[in-house]
């Protein structure tokens, strides 16, 4: 690996590092969708997990969807064992393994449902802190919890990125101080927007490994 461009980096997590076959996807929403009284169909279920077409809420509120049943529902269909049986890293973040600097793993993806995932994977022990949002920690864009896990990290020194797949991400970064780097895994086209950012990839590893 060429030297690293970066003196420490964080990560996001979902659509960024890891992914979730899309039976799986499919299935929670019907649950989901059973419990609120609303038929999702497969293309809203994957807008609303990938985040394609801007932020979440905003999307479901569109819809006619009250956020905060959704979001209950949702929360008591997930189970984390099948989960993370069903979730699969992208073969271009093994470098991330690799990293000597300080690594950091910041996710909107809740406690519960992390751990198993990266215990099955086998990659905990690539980030030298975790931070999974909460209302305590505040949510991306707000830069607390990158601030967080950076500080827990000894990260404190130097330049920084954080690399994720949405704009909250980026924005999280720039507040924070750090690069924002957003990678696009479903095409400008499908998103439905072009995230700007510090860096624009196609794969982890374009900026990992210098290349």
């Amino acid at each position: 690996m060429t030297a690293s461009p970066y003196d420490y980096w964080a990560f996001d997590l979902d659509g960024t590092l890891v992914d979730v076959e899309p039976d799986y996807v499919y299935d929670v929403f019907g649950r989901v969708g059973d419990r609120i009284g609303y038929g999702f169909t497969d293309e809203q279920a994957d807008a609303i997990w990938h985040g394609l077409g801007g932020f979440r809420n905003d999307q479901l509120d569109a819809w006619g969807v009250d956020t905060e049943a959704f979001w209950d529902a949702f929360h008591a269909e997930e189970d984390p064992q099948a989960r993370a049986e069903a979730t699969f890293l992208y073969d271009d973040a093994a470098v991330v393994g690799q990293l000597d600097q300080p690594t950091v793993l910041v996710t909107h993806c809740q406690e519960y449902l992390t751990d198993p995932v990266l215990d099955s994977l086998d990659i905990r022990d690539w980030f030298d802190a975790i931070v999974c949002c909460t209302e305590e920690t505040g949510w991306k864009p707000d830069p607390e919890p990158v601030h967080m896990a950076l500080r827990e990290a000894g990260a404190d020194d130097g330049e920084g990125v954080l690399v994720g797949d949405g704009p909250q991400d980026v924005g999280a970064a720039w507040n924070a101080g750090l690069d924002g780097a957003h990678i696009e895994r479903h095409g400008h086209e499908r998103r439905g927007m072009c995230v700007v950012g510090d860096h624009r990839l196609e794969r982890v590893d374009e900026l990992v490994s210098g290349s």
